[in-house]
């Protein structure tokens, strides 16, 4: 397994550029940063700033620069309010640092200056909480996303596109035919795949598709990244990966949290989850 740094030599490449250097080098691995309340007590930390501090900077140290992605949840940083803020924005200055790729995943979804609000805040190269890409939600209209496809552009960033969650609350919108007669999340899909339509390679912009969906007839074949979270202590599994995404399967940004992060707070544990997990991926996605 490489550690080299496969970032700071790329910075003027798109995201989905860096994206696929980082998964041929390091392996396609994302880590969900998901510090729970359960787990930082398992850990033997306090459910407290400190605690969340001590919980990512551990997960950082440890797994930094030797997985390729690694994808902090932002709700569980944001209900400690400005300190944990704070923990997500040093936490993804050090991923960076050492050559990882960092996905924020908040969700973000609303449209005109308050999207490019956001879209200034994470994704400009000089933003606040500046990460190589976000997760965002589409659901006032794909149109919406606009401020944050023109700052990611510019930023050489990239977007993850709600399109197929595994939550049983998502078919009711995503399965729902627009009136043009796709689905929704076919909907979202196309206008990826519009949006990668130039790319020299993967594109930079993704759709969420997760890894429990057991299978869809939508179209994955996108040219860009396919974030799949649900893996491991969700039920999703490294081979269940190829029936749901076919022929993109090589495009799969497979993201686990619980089954990495609860072998922790041993740093050699840590690395030995990642490294198997890596391993499995590797051979199911042909890395």
């Amino acid at each position: 397994m490489s550690h080299e740094p496969i970032g700071s030599d790329m910075s003027n490449e798109p995201f989905g550029a860096r994206l696929r250097a980082a998964m041929d080098t390091r392996g396609p691995l994302c880590v969900g940063i998901d510090p729970h309340a359960h787990l930082l007590d398992a850990w033997g930390l306090p459910d407290t700033p400190e605690g969340l501090a001590s919980f990512t900077y551990g997960v950082v140290d440890a797994l930094a620069d030797r997985v390729a992605v690694f994808k902090p949840q932002s709700a569980f940083f944001e209900r400690f309010g400005s300190a944990g803020i704070a923990v997500l924005e040093q936490a993804t200055i050090r991923l960076r640092d050492a050559g990882a790729l960092v996905i924020i995943d908040a969700k973000r979804g609303d449209i005109g200056t308050t999207m490019a609000g956001y879209a200034s805040a994470y994704l400009a190269e000089k933003g606040p909480l500046a990460c190589d890409a976000l997760t965002v939600s589409p659901y006032l209209g794909f149109g919406s996303l606009q401020p944050a496809i023109d700052e990611a552009r510019a930023a050489g960033a990239g977007l993850f596109v709600l399109a197929l969650t595994s939550n049983p609350e998502g078919p009711q919108f995503q399965s729902a035919r627009t009136v043009a007669g796709p689905t929704v999340a076919g909907a979202v899909l196309d206008g990826l795949r519009e949006l990668n339509a130039d790319a020299d390679g993967l594109g930079s912009f993704g759709a969420v598709v997760g890894a429990t969906i057991a299978s869809t007839d939508e179209d994955l074949d996108i040219r860009g990244p396919l974030l799949a979270p649900g893996l491991g202590a969700q039920g999703g599994t490294a081979e269940g990966l190829t029936k749901v995404f076919g022929a993109a399967v090589r495009n799969v940004v497979p993201s686990s949290s619980r089954e990495i992060l609860g072998a922790g707070p041993s740093a050699t544990a840590l690395q030995d989850a990642a490294d198997r997990a890596n391993d499995g991926f590797r051979r199911v996605l042909g890395y």
